[in-house]
Protein backbone atom coordinates (compact mmCIF):
# COMPACT_ATOMS: atom_id res chain seq x y z
CA UNK A 1 0.00 0.00 0.00
CA UNK A 2 1.20 3.75 -0.55
CA UNK A 3 1.96 5.74 2.52
CA UNK A 4 0.67 8.80 2.39
CA UNK A 5 3.08 11.72 3.97
CA UNK A 6 2.51 13.29 6.96
CA UNK A 7 4.90 16.14 8.41
CA UNK A 8 6.66 15.00 11.82
CA UNK A 9 6.34 17.75 14.67
CA UNK A 10 9.12 17.27 16.84
CA UNK A 11 7.99 17.94 20.55
CA UNK A 12 8.15 21.52 22.54
CA UNK A 13 10.63 21.99 25.41
CA UNK A 14 9.74 22.53 28.84
CA UNK A 15 8.67 26.39 28.36
CA UNK A 16 11.03 27.38 31.64
CA UNK A 17 13.93 26.21 30.44
CA UNK A 18 13.26 27.55 26.51
CA UNK A 19 15.87 30.32 27.11
CA UNK A 20 18.68 28.64 28.61
CA UNK A 21 18.66 25.57 26.68
CA UNK A 22 17.23 26.74 23.10
CA UNK A 23 18.29 24.35 20.63
CA UNK A 24 18.76 26.10 16.85
CA UNK A 25 20.17 22.68 15.82
CA UNK A 26 16.05 21.69 16.11
CA UNK A 27 15.09 23.88 13.35
CA UNK A 28 16.22 23.96 9.13
CA UNK A 29 17.23 27.90 9.12
CA UNK A 30 19.69 26.89 11.41
CA UNK A 31 23.03 29.44 11.09
CA UNK A 32 25.92 26.96 10.47
CA UNK A 33 28.45 30.13 11.50
CA UNK A 34 30.11 32.04 8.80
CA UNK A 35 33.96 29.96 8.28
CA UNK A 36 37.07 32.13 6.77
CA UNK A 37 39.62 30.31 4.89
CA UNK A 38 42.45 31.60 6.12
CA UNK A 39 44.33 31.01 8.75
CA UNK A 40 46.04 32.65 11.86
CA UNK A 41 48.96 32.15 13.12
CA UNK A 42 47.78 30.54 16.76
CA UNK A 43 46.25 27.49 16.74
CA UNK A 44 43.97 28.30 19.78
CA UNK A 45 40.32 28.11 20.22
CA UNK A 46 40.06 31.31 22.00
CA UNK A 47 41.83 33.71 19.36
CA UNK A 48 39.96 35.77 17.34
CA UNK A 49 38.69 34.47 14.02
CA UNK A 50 40.43 33.66 11.23
CA UNK A 51 41.52 36.09 8.61
CA UNK A 52 38.49 36.63 6.49
CA UNK A 53 35.61 36.68 8.98
CA UNK A 54 33.70 40.33 8.98
CA UNK A 55 32.35 39.61 12.42
CA UNK A 56 33.76 37.39 15.54
CA UNK A 57 32.51 34.15 16.07
CA UNK A 58 29.32 33.69 18.35
CA UNK A 59 28.64 30.36 20.01
CA UNK A 60 24.63 29.21 19.48
CA UNK A 61 24.36 26.45 21.76
CA UNK A 62 25.83 24.95 24.36
CA UNK A 63 29.34 22.58 24.90
CA UNK A 64 27.52 19.83 25.92
CA UNK A 65 25.25 18.98 22.89
CA UNK A 66 21.50 20.18 22.33
CA UNK A 67 18.97 18.78 24.65
CA UNK A 68 17.59 15.41 23.10
CA UNK A 69 14.05 15.35 22.10
CA UNK A 70 12.88 12.45 24.32
CA UNK A 71 9.58 11.86 22.75
CA UNK A 72 10.06 8.49 19.86
CA UNK A 73 7.41 8.18 17.36
CA UNK A 74 3.53 9.47 17.86
CA UNK A 75 3.31 7.14 20.83
CA UNK A 76 6.88 6.35 22.97
CA UNK A 77 8.43 9.14 25.02
CA UNK A 78 11.29 8.39 27.91
CA UNK A 79 9.73 8.30 31.68
CA UNK A 80 11.15 11.69 33.21
CA UNK A 81 13.49 11.33 36.20
CA UNK A 82 12.70 14.46 38.12
CA UNK A 83 16.60 14.23 39.61
CA UNK A 84 17.91 15.09 36.48
CA UNK A 85 20.54 17.86 36.36
CA UNK A 86 21.55 20.17 33.36
CA UNK A 87 19.09 17.86 31.49
CA UNK A 88 21.58 14.88 31.70
CA UNK A 89 20.06 11.96 32.60
CA UNK A 90 21.68 9.22 34.89
CA UNK A 91 22.00 5.93 32.26
CA UNK A 92 20.54 3.94 34.83
CA UNK A 93 17.43 6.04 34.72
CA UNK A 94 17.25 6.07 31.38
CA UNK A 95 13.72 3.72 30.50
CA UNK A 96 11.12 3.81 28.11
CA UNK A 97 7.19 4.42 28.50
CA UNK A 98 4.15 4.49 26.11
CA UNK A 99 1.50 7.40 26.13
CA UNK A 100 -0.54 4.90 24.44
CA UNK A 101 -0.07 1.49 24.00
CA UNK A 102 1.74 1.06 20.59
CA UNK A 103 -0.36 -0.80 17.73
CA UNK A 104 2.67 -0.40 14.64
CA UNK A 105 5.50 -2.03 14.66
CA UNK A 106 8.07 -1.91 11.51
CA UNK A 107 10.41 -5.26 11.07
CA UNK A 108 13.21 -4.53 9.41
CA UNK A 109 15.12 -7.63 7.89
CA UNK A 110 18.85 -8.24 6.65
CA UNK A 111 18.44 -8.78 2.94
CA UNK A 112 19.59 -11.86 1.40
CA UNK A 113 19.49 -14.20 4.50
CA UNK A 114 18.02 -17.58 4.11
CA UNK A 115 18.83 -17.76 8.23
CA UNK A 116 16.67 -15.31 9.03
CA UNK A 117 13.71 -16.56 7.12
CA UNK A 118 11.89 -18.58 9.88
CA UNK A 119 12.63 -15.82 12.68
CA UNK A 120 11.26 -13.36 10.95
CA UNK A 121 8.00 -15.70 9.87
CA UNK A 122 7.41 -16.27 13.23
CA UNK A 123 8.01 -13.12 14.85
CA UNK A 124 5.34 -11.38 11.88
CA UNK A 125 2.86 -14.22 13.12
CA UNK A 126 3.35 -13.55 17.05
CA UNK A 127 3.09 -9.65 16.12
CA UNK A 128 -0.16 -9.93 14.26
CA UNK A 129 -2.28 -12.96 15.76
CA UNK A 130 -1.00 -12.81 19.42
CA UNK A 131 -0.76 -8.77 19.76
CA UNK A 132 -3.02 -7.62 16.81
CA UNK A 133 -0.69 -5.09 15.70
CA UNK A 134 -0.54 -3.48 12.58
CA UNK A 135 3.42 -4.81 11.19
CA UNK A 136 5.63 -2.27 8.62
CA UNK A 137 7.38 -4.31 6.43
CA UNK A 138 10.00 -3.03 3.63
CA UNK A 139 8.62 -3.95 0.22
CA UNK A 140 11.51 -5.81 -1.41
CA UNK A 141 11.55 -7.85 1.58
CA UNK A 142 8.75 -9.59 0.60
CA UNK A 143 9.65 -10.51 -2.73
CA UNK A 144 12.10 -12.68 -1.85
CA UNK A 145 11.09 -15.92 -3.08
CA UNK A 146 11.18 -17.96 -0.24
CA UNK A 147 8.37 -15.36 1.32
CA UNK A 148 6.57 -14.57 -1.97
CA UNK A 149 5.99 -18.54 -2.52
CA UNK A 150 5.03 -19.59 0.63
CA UNK A 151 1.20 -20.19 0.77
CA UNK A 152 1.16 -20.82 4.95
CA UNK A 153 2.57 -17.46 5.12
CA UNK A 154 -0.40 -15.62 2.75
CA UNK A 155 -2.74 -15.07 5.05
CA UNK A 156 -0.11 -13.25 7.57
CA UNK A 157 1.12 -11.18 4.61
CA UNK A 158 -1.55 -10.13 3.83
CA UNK A 159 -1.75 -7.95 6.53
CA UNK A 160 0.97 -6.42 6.20
CA UNK A 161 1.91 -2.55 5.41
CA UNK A 162 4.23 -1.74 2.86
CA UNK A 163 7.02 0.82 1.79
CA UNK A 164 10.08 1.75 -0.46
CA UNK A 165 12.93 3.75 0.73
CA UNK A 166 13.55 6.91 -0.12
CA UNK A 167 9.80 7.20 -1.68
CA UNK A 168 7.22 6.62 1.27
CA UNK A 169 7.10 8.57 4.62
CA UNK A 170 6.37 6.07 7.43
CA UNK A 171 8.14 8.53 10.37
CA UNK A 172 4.85 9.82 11.96
CA UNK A 173 2.94 5.81 11.58
CA UNK A 174 5.56 3.67 13.57
CA UNK A 175 5.33 3.27 17.22
CA UNK A 176 8.56 0.77 17.59
CA UNK A 177 10.83 -1.06 15.70
CA UNK A 178 12.17 -4.75 15.72
CA UNK A 179 15.85 -5.17 13.55
CA UNK A 180 16.54 -9.22 12.49
CA UNK A 181 20.37 -9.04 11.93
CA UNK A 182 23.38 -7.73 12.58
CA UNK A 183 24.65 -4.20 13.44
CA UNK A 184 24.03 -2.82 9.55
CA UNK A 185 19.79 -3.14 9.96
CA UNK A 186 20.78 -0.66 12.83
CA UNK A 187 22.07 1.75 10.97
CA UNK A 188 19.49 0.92 8.62
CA UNK A 189 16.39 2.10 10.78
CA UNK A 190 18.35 5.49 11.84
CA UNK A 191 18.33 6.08 7.99
CA UNK A 192 14.91 5.69 7.80
CA UNK A 193 14.12 8.55 10.02
CA UNK A 194 15.48 11.90 10.11
CA UNK A 195 13.42 13.53 12.55
CA UNK A 196 12.40 11.87 16.14
CA UNK A 197 13.51 7.59 15.73
CA UNK A 198 11.31 5.33 17.17
CA UNK A 199 12.71 2.79 19.91
CA UNK A 200 14.42 0.12 18.03
CA UNK A 201 14.92 -3.50 19.40
CA UNK A 202 17.42 -5.11 18.03
CA UNK A 203 17.68 -9.16 17.94
CA UNK A 204 21.33 -10.93 17.50
CA UNK A 205 20.81 -12.60 14.05
CA UNK A 206 23.90 -11.63 12.04
CA UNK A 207 27.88 -11.66 12.06
CA UNK A 208 28.89 -8.66 15.01
CA UNK A 209 26.20 -8.07 16.97
CA UNK A 210 27.81 -5.05 18.90
CA UNK A 211 24.74 -3.20 18.94
CA UNK A 212 22.10 -5.72 18.94
CA UNK A 213 21.71 -7.09 22.53
CA UNK A 214 18.64 -9.48 22.26
CA UNK A 215 18.76 -12.97 21.47
CA UNK A 216 16.28 -14.72 19.53
CA UNK A 217 15.42 -17.63 21.39
CA UNK A 218 12.89 -15.97 23.86
CA UNK A 219 11.82 -13.03 21.62
CA UNK A 220 7.75 -13.51 22.76
CA UNK A 221 8.47 -12.15 26.39
CA UNK A 222 11.21 -9.79 25.69
CA UNK A 223 8.74 -8.28 22.49
CA UNK A 224 6.04 -8.15 25.29
CA UNK A 225 8.01 -6.25 27.54
CA UNK A 226 8.91 -3.47 25.49
CA UNK A 227 5.18 -3.45 24.64
CA UNK A 228 4.19 -2.88 28.29
CA UNK A 229 6.90 -0.38 28.30
CA UNK A 230 9.12 -2.25 30.57
CA UNK A 231 12.25 -2.02 28.84
CA UNK A 232 15.69 0.80 29.54
CA UNK A 233 17.32 2.88 27.24
CA UNK A 234 20.07 4.04 25.84
CA UNK A 235 20.03 7.30 23.47
CA UNK A 236 22.63 7.07 21.20
CA UNK A 237 23.70 10.45 19.96
CA UNK A 238 23.31 10.71 16.04
CA UNK A 239 25.17 13.36 13.84
CA UNK A 240 23.02 16.03 11.87
CA UNK A 241 25.30 16.66 8.57
CA UNK A 242 24.86 19.32 5.83
CA UNK A 243 26.62 19.06 2.88
CA UNK A 244 26.52 21.79 0.83
CA UNK A 245 27.70 21.46 -3.17
CA UNK A 246 28.53 24.21 -6.25
CA UNK A 247 26.18 24.02 -8.93
CA UNK A 248 27.78 21.77 -11.45
CA UNK A 249 26.59 20.96 -15.21
CA UNK A 250 27.82 17.50 -15.56
CA UNK A 251 26.11 16.10 -12.37
CA UNK A 252 22.19 17.40 -13.14
CA UNK A 253 19.64 16.38 -10.93
CA UNK A 254 16.30 15.84 -12.23
CA UNK A 255 12.99 15.87 -9.43
CA UNK A 256 15.52 15.20 -6.40
CA UNK A 257 17.21 11.81 -8.11
CA UNK A 258 20.80 11.99 -9.00
CA UNK A 259 22.54 10.89 -12.07
CA UNK A 260 22.83 7.35 -10.84
CA UNK A 261 19.81 7.43 -9.50
CA UNK A 262 19.96 7.65 -6.09
CA UNK A 263 17.62 9.52 -4.52
CA UNK A 264 18.69 13.03 -2.97
CA UNK A 265 18.23 12.99 0.85
CA UNK A 266 16.40 16.22 1.98
CA UNK A 267 17.29 17.86 -1.19
CA UNK A 268 17.43 22.07 -1.36
CA UNK A 269 18.13 24.44 -4.14
CA UNK A 270 19.89 27.62 -4.16
CA UNK A 271 21.19 30.10 -6.67
CA UNK A 272 24.59 27.92 -7.80
CA UNK A 273 23.67 25.64 -5.11
CA UNK A 274 22.98 21.74 -3.82
CA UNK A 275 21.91 21.40 -0.40
CA UNK A 276 21.49 17.82 1.44
CA UNK A 277 21.10 16.94 4.99
CA UNK A 278 21.53 13.89 6.79
CA UNK A 279 21.35 12.43 10.29
CA UNK A 280 24.03 9.82 10.97
CA UNK A 281 24.35 7.26 13.22
CA UNK A 282 28.06 5.66 13.53
CA UNK A 283 30.14 7.86 11.64
CA UNK A 284 30.85 10.40 8.42
CA UNK A 285 34.15 9.35 6.57
CA UNK A 286 36.09 11.39 4.34
CA UNK A 287 38.78 9.94 2.16
CA UNK A 288 41.25 10.18 -0.96
CA UNK A 289 38.25 7.90 -3.24
CA UNK A 290 40.26 5.96 -5.85
CA UNK A 291 43.10 8.71 -6.02
CA UNK A 292 46.64 7.87 -5.43
CA UNK A 293 47.26 11.37 -3.94
CA UNK A 294 47.04 11.92 -0.38
CA UNK A 295 43.58 13.88 0.93
CA UNK A 296 44.17 16.99 1.69
CA UNK A 297 40.96 18.26 3.67
CA UNK A 298 40.88 21.60 6.43
CA UNK A 299 38.56 20.84 9.28
CA UNK A 300 37.12 23.87 10.99
CA UNK A 301 36.04 24.06 14.76
CA UNK A 302 33.06 26.66 15.23
CA UNK A 303 34.82 28.83 12.51
CA UNK A 304 38.58 28.09 13.16
CA UNK A 305 40.70 26.29 11.40
CA UNK A 306 41.92 23.62 13.68
CA UNK A 307 44.00 21.45 11.14
CA UNK A 308 44.60 20.29 7.57
CA UNK A 309 44.16 16.46 7.18
CA UNK A 310 47.29 14.67 4.99
CA UNK A 311 46.70 11.14 4.60
CA UNK A 312 44.08 8.53 3.48
CA UNK A 313 41.12 10.66 5.32
CA UNK A 314 39.55 11.57 8.32
CA UNK A 315 36.71 10.03 10.24
CA UNK A 316 34.03 12.18 12.16
CA UNK A 317 31.91 9.78 14.67
CA UNK A 318 29.53 9.40 17.40
CA UNK A 319 29.81 7.95 20.75
CA UNK A 320 28.32 4.88 19.13
CA UNK A 321 30.56 4.85 16.00
CA UNK A 322 33.85 4.76 18.24
CA UNK A 323 33.69 0.98 18.22
CA UNK A 324 33.44 0.91 14.32
CA UNK A 325 35.28 2.36 11.70
CA UNK A 326 37.04 4.69 14.52
CA UNK A 327 38.35 2.28 16.40
CA UNK A 328 40.08 0.31 13.34
CA UNK A 329 41.82 3.72 12.92
CA UNK A 330 43.36 3.86 16.29
CA UNK A 331 40.76 5.92 18.48
CA UNK A 332 39.36 5.42 22.18
CA UNK A 333 35.98 3.33 22.25
CA UNK A 334 33.52 5.83 24.49
CA UNK A 335 30.52 4.94 26.07
CA UNK A 336 26.91 6.03 24.19
CA UNK A 337 25.64 8.40 26.60
CA UNK A 338 28.87 10.47 26.83
CA UNK A 339 28.19 13.52 25.04
CA UNK A 340 31.06 13.71 22.24
CA UNK A 341 32.13 14.09 19.09
CA UNK A 342 36.06 12.19 17.74
CA UNK A 343 37.78 12.92 14.95
CA UNK A 344 40.24 10.49 13.58
CA UNK A 345 42.52 10.85 10.56
CA UNK A 346 42.73 7.41 8.55
CA UNK A 347 46.32 6.80 8.34
CA UNK A 348 47.91 10.15 8.66
CA UNK A 349 51.28 11.11 7.48
CA UNK A 350 52.46 12.72 10.50
CA UNK A 351 53.58 10.95 13.72
CA UNK A 352 51.78 13.46 15.68
CA UNK A 353 48.42 13.22 14.76
CA UNK A 354 46.38 12.05 17.59
CA UNK A 355 42.24 10.86 17.68
CA UNK A 356 40.71 13.90 19.74
CA UNK A 357 37.23 14.65 21.30
CA UNK A 358 35.63 17.72 21.09
CA UNK A 359 32.07 18.44 22.67
CA UNK A 360 29.25 17.31 21.56
CA UNK A 361 27.75 20.91 21.32
CA UNK A 362 30.64 22.22 18.45
CA UNK A 363 29.85 22.92 14.92
CA UNK A 364 32.68 20.94 12.51
CA UNK A 365 33.46 22.04 9.07
CA UNK A 366 35.43 19.80 6.25
CA UNK A 367 36.42 21.18 2.92
CA UNK A 368 39.12 20.48 -0.04
CA UNK A 369 42.14 22.51 1.23
CA UNK A 370 43.05 25.31 -2.02
CA UNK A 371 45.69 23.26 -2.96
CA UNK A 372 44.32 19.49 -2.53
CA UNK A 373 45.29 18.06 -5.65
CA UNK A 374 42.77 16.02 -5.98
CA UNK A 375 38.89 15.34 -4.56
CA UNK A 376 37.72 14.19 -1.87
CA UNK A 377 34.89 11.36 -1.44
CA UNK A 378 32.29 11.24 1.74
CA UNK A 379 29.79 8.62 2.89
CA UNK A 380 27.30 8.44 5.59
CA UNK A 381 26.83 5.16 7.73
CA UNK A 382 28.86 3.09 4.79
CA UNK A 383 25.97 5.04 2.37
CA UNK A 384 25.12 8.08 -0.05
CA UNK A 385 28.89 8.42 -1.35
CA UNK A 386 29.54 11.01 -3.07
CA UNK A 387 32.57 13.32 -4.17
CA UNK A 388 33.33 16.44 -2.22
CA UNK A 389 35.25 19.32 -5.10
CA UNK A 390 36.93 22.37 -4.11
CA UNK A 391 33.76 24.73 -3.30
CA UNK A 392 32.05 22.02 -1.58
CA UNK A 393 31.68 21.79 2.20
CA UNK A 394 30.51 19.06 4.92
CA UNK A 395 29.11 20.79 8.20
CA UNK A 396 28.47 18.50 10.79
CA UNK A 397 27.13 18.72 14.13
CA UNK A 398 25.01 16.60 17.05
CA UNK A 399 21.89 16.14 15.89
CA UNK A 400 19.07 16.63 19.11
CA UNK A 401 17.26 13.55 17.94
CA UNK A 402 19.36 10.52 18.96
CA UNK A 403 18.04 6.98 18.16
CA UNK A 404 16.99 5.02 20.98
CA UNK A 405 18.23 1.77 21.62
CA UNK A 406 16.09 -0.89 23.87
CA UNK A 407 18.93 -2.59 26.00
CA UNK A 408 19.07 -6.23 27.11
CA UNK A 409 19.79 -5.48 30.99
CA UNK A 410 20.72 -1.80 31.37
CA UNK A 411 23.02 0.82 29.17
CA UNK A 412 26.46 0.14 30.94
CA UNK A 413 25.84 -3.54 31.31
CA UNK A 414 25.24 -4.06 28.05
CA UNK A 415 27.98 -2.45 26.72
CA UNK A 416 30.99 -3.85 28.43
CA UNK A 417 29.74 -7.03 27.85
CA UNK A 418 29.48 -6.33 24.00
CA UNK A 419 33.14 -5.01 24.12
CA UNK A 420 33.67 -8.69 25.72
CA UNK A 421 31.97 -10.77 23.35
CA UNK A 422 32.29 -9.20 20.32
CA UNK A 423 35.81 -7.15 20.44
CA UNK A 424 37.61 -9.22 23.05
CA UNK A 425 38.72 -5.87 24.99
CA UNK A 426 41.49 -6.61 27.65
CA UNK A 427 41.82 -10.97 26.08
CA UNK A 428 44.66 -11.94 27.96
CA UNK A 429 46.52 -15.26 29.27
CA UNK A 430 46.43 -14.22 33.51
CA UNK A 431 49.65 -14.11 34.81
CA UNK A 432 50.47 -16.89 37.27
CA UNK A 433 50.42 -16.12 41.13
CA UNK A 434 53.57 -17.09 43.37
CA UNK A 435 53.74 -20.18 44.81
CA UNK A 436 54.97 -20.09 48.78
CA UNK A 437 58.65 -20.71 47.60
CA UNK A 438 58.88 -18.21 45.19
CA UNK A 439 57.21 -15.46 47.76
CA UNK A 440 60.16 -16.15 50.36
CA UNK A 441 62.80 -14.80 47.96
Amino acid sequence: MEMSREKLCASKADGSSDSAYHCSACHDDEDWGSTSRGRAKSRSLSASPALGSTKEFRRTRSLHGPCPVTTFGPKACMLQNPKTIMHIQDPASQRLTWNKPPKSVLVIKKIRDASLLQPFKELCVYLTEENNMIVYVEKKVLEDPAIANDENFGPVKKKFCTFREDYDDISNQIDFIICLGGDGTLLYASSLFQGSVPPVMAFHLGSLGFLTPFNFENFQSQVTQVIEGNAALVLRSRLKVKVVKEHREKSPVHNGIEENGVVSANLEKEVGKQIMQYQVLNEVVVDRGPSSYLSNVDVFLDGHLITTVQGDGVIVSTPTGSTAYAAAAGASMIHPNVPAIMITPICPHSLSFRPIVVPAGVELKIMLSPDARNTAWVSFDGRKRQEICHGDSISITTSCYPLPSICFRDPVSDWFESLAECLHWNVRKKQNNFTVEEEEF
